[in-house]
């Protein structure tokens, strides 16, 4: 007769690998070698759209014709890794965003380059936050936020490159709200919908979204309604900024967006509901996609102002990050062994 263990909790047998929690679309490329290659190719194709793309606003010697075709290159480029990311139709969205990019080369009318540098804007923020992998350690959480900021410092300068006449505040409120739309339609599956998250983590993501709209409500109703004296002291304050650091912080990438990266990065090694404080990283790469759409726009400005928000972002994500992944009660950690949590290759599909 077998005799049970005595004492003692039942732990979580944490000797079986952990599986990925979503099913996946079979492979693309049955070869290996095919998609590697092929990785490689679009790898490069990054890389010339970004260099052709940052010509619009650096001072170098290179024919002013390359600008546009390099920002139509690095557009597709991003409609082929968010596509292949997030599981979608390869066959569709590949020509639609070719066609786009060609026929705003070919075309240049107001219409198509406003369109294009949406859509640049839009994939590039997006792909941004999809790109990154989950991470437990500090050090892997700053790799992955200065990722996601180099994907989206990539479709920065290639919304810049296509050289739209757009209004910036109506340019920078629809990328905003279709690169949310978007992240939101991706992540519903990836973070297990809404039921998934729970009544405190829902609460908190509600309260952090309530906190977005009050920022971008006030800020606008300050600008537009605001009294004189109010005005006249913001204005003052930013002018102080920029001629003491030749920059500002974004106030919106600081206190929202990049700390999401590095919370939801880290969240996601231990739950996949980390995926829904992703989304609001997504507003942070949407807005740092969209600030060199306007010609007078300072290159030099811009890059400080973006180095300054990417310092104090990290700073206050480090420190929601300690909270949000801080370990259960003793008496939890004794019942229940962790597991990390597993998800496919960078360059895989999510879905």
């Amino acid at each position: 007769m077998s005799r049970a263990p005595k004492g003692g909790r039942r732990r979580l047998d944490a000797s079986v690998p952990p599986e990925y929690d979503l099913p996946t679309r079979e492979p693309r490329i049955e070869s290996a070698r095919t998609a590697r290659f092929l990785m490689g190719v679009v790898f490069l194709g990054w890389l010339a759209g970004t260099a052709g793309s940052a010509t619009s606003i650096l001072a170098v010697d290179t024919p002013a014709w390359i600008e546009r075709p390099s920002a139509a290159l690095l557009m597709v480029v991003f409609a082929i890794g968010l596509t292949h990311r997030g599981g979608g139709h390869m066959r569709l969205w590949l020509p639609m965003t070719a066609v786009l990019g060609a026929a705003a080369v070919g075309l240049e009318t107001n219409v198509l380059l406003a369109a294009a540098a949406a859509v640049t804007a839009v994939l590039a923020s997006v792909w941004a936050v999809l790109v990154t992998r989950p991470v437990a350690t500090v050090v892997g959480a700053i790799r992955e936020y200065s990722l996601a900021l180099l994907v989206a410092l990539s479709g920065t300068v290639g919304v810049a490159a296509w050289n739209a006449p757009v209004n910036y505040q109506r340019f920078n409120l629809i990328v905003l709200t279709v690169s949310l739309g978007l992240a939101i339609t991706l992540v519903w599956n990836l973070g297990a919908g809404l039921h998934g998250l729970g009544r405190q983590n829902l609460a908190i993501l509600l309260g952090v979204a309530g906190l977005v709209m009050l920022v971008i409500a006030y800020s606008s109703f300050v600008r537009t309604h605001g009294s004189q004296s109010l005005v006249q002291a913001f204005t003052d304050t930013v002018l102080w900024t920029r001629r003491t650091f030749h920059g500002a912080p974004r106030p919106i990438e600081v206190l929202i967006g990049f700390p999401a990266l590095i919370v939801g990065v880290s969240l996601r090694s231990k739950r996949r509901e980390g995926w829904w404080v992703l989304v609001f990283a997504v507003i942070g790469t949407a807005v740092l996609t969209t600030s060199l759409v306007s010609p007078g726009a300072f290159p030099k400005y811009i890059a400080l102002s973006t180095l300054y928000s990417g310092v104090l972002g990290l700073v206050v994500g480090l420190v929601l990050r300690r909270q949000f992944m801080k370990e259960p009660s003793s008496r939890a950690a004794r019942a229940i062994a962790p597991v990390a949590r597993v998800e496919p290759p960078r360059f895989a599909a999510l879905k």
